[in-house]
Parts: structure tokens; C-alpha cells; sequence
């Protein structure tokens, strides 16, 4: 049996094989799989400069994998999941959300070659649907925009004080819950490591 799931590591969740809860066994494999992962839980400014850099290093290697692969191999899809252009377009989409519409409350964040969920453009307080582009962008247009959302999160990170990490902020997707700036930060580590995991897992296979 294999379970493939980003909800396992919610906070409070567990998950038992013969009585014994394997989540913690789970998380701390992948934190020693993922030199860096674990930084994903900072609470201030430092740990969160040190958490991004260390997602910018893992990130530089495996685009750096991917384009060593034969041509093509960035738009190719593992049992119908998104391919590796997607999974870097979606973060796009999740930084704009995250940061530049929630933490720095821009009135137009989006980046036209962002991919929202399938359940994310459906009219909700997070999009209006016409923020994104129907036709699919080159994988070059796709590298540009996320480097440029790379450098945005780390320019604020540069200055953010702890101050600013204790912010009220309001859930993009249901505005109703309250959110902080440094819950806001931690959405966008929780989105990036997990896609980076997707992202090796299906380049093994493609390997």
C-alpha cells in the first residue's frame, strides 16, 4: 500500500499502522530527506530568511535536474498530476496569493502564467477567474516569472520585523478566519516543500 498525502502532516493529525502513530516517523524522514525542510516551522525574521534560502538552494537543484533531462521532459505528467512547468507556475500563483495579495494587500498580485487549484478559480474572495492566462506559457516565460515571485518573498524577508510577523491578515479563501503574516509565510514554506516533493518524486519517475 502506498499513501502519497500533503494533509498527513496537519497539525494534530494522525495517522496509526498497528497502534503506532507514524507522523512523527514521516515528518522527520522527510526533514532528513529535504536538507532545510524543517525550517519550514521558523518563527522569526532570521529563521524565516534561513527557512527561504534553504527552499531557494533545493529549488536552484532540481530545475537545474529537470533541465538536464531529454527535451520535453518539464511538461510531461505522472499519473495525471501536474507537470513540473504546473507545479512552478501553481507556486507563482501561491506567492501572489500568500504574500502579495494577503501579506501586502495588492490590489492586482497576479501574474498571468500562475495555475490556480482546480477548486481555487471558482469565483471564491481568492480569484475572479480572470486573473490567468488560457494559453499555456514556454517553460522560459514560466522560469522569469517565478524568479521574479523568488526575489519578491525574499526582499520582504530581507526587512519583515517581528512585529510584522504578529499582523492580523484575513484567510484569502475565507476571509471570515483570521489569519497572521507569519501563518500567511508558513503557507507559502508548507506550499513550497510539498510541491518540491512532488516535483522529485515524479522527476525519479520520469527518470
Amino acid at each position: 500500500m502506498e499513501v502519497d498525502s500533503p494533509w498527513l502532516l496537519e497539525e494534530d493529525g494522525t495517522f496509526l499502522v498497528n497502534g503506532v502513530d507514524v507522523v512523527p516517523l514521516v515528518d522527520a524522514e522527510l526533514d532528513r530527506r529535504f536538507p532545510g525542510r524543517e525550517l519550514r516551522r521558523a518563527a522569526d525574521p532570521e529563521g524565516l530568511r534561513r527557512a527561504w534560502a534553504a527552499l531557494e538552494e533545493s529549488w536552484a537543484a532540481t530545475v537545474a535536474r529537470a533541465g538536464r533531462m531529454p527535451a520535453g521532459t518539464v511538461d510531461r505528467s505522472v499519473d495525471g498530476e501536474w507537470s513540473f512547468a504546473q507545479t512552478l507556475r501553481h507556486l507563482v500563483m501561491a506567492t501572489d496569493l500568500w504574500l502579495g495579495r494577503t501579506v501586502l494587500g495588492q490590489e492586482r498580485p497576479f501574474h498571468p502564467v500562475g495555475l490556480p487549484d482546480d477548486d481555487d478559480g471558482d469565483g471564491t474572495a481568492a480569484f475572479d477567474g480572470s486573473e490567468f492566462s488560457a494559453e499555456e506559457p514556454s517553460f522560459e516565460a514560466v522560469l522569469e516569472a517565478r524568479a521574479d515571485r523568488q526575489a519578491l518573498v525574499r526582499a520582504y524577508l530581507d526587512g519583515v520585523t517581528a512585529e510584522e510577523l504578529a499582523a492580523p491578515r484575513r484567510n484569502p479563501h475565507a476571509p471570515e478566519h483570521e489569519e497572521t503574516v507569519l501563518s500567511c509565510l508558513r503557507t507559502v514554506l508548507e506550499e513550497e516543500w510539498e510541491h518540491h516533493r512532488f516535483a522529485v518524486r515524479d522527476l525519479d519517475a520520469l527518470g
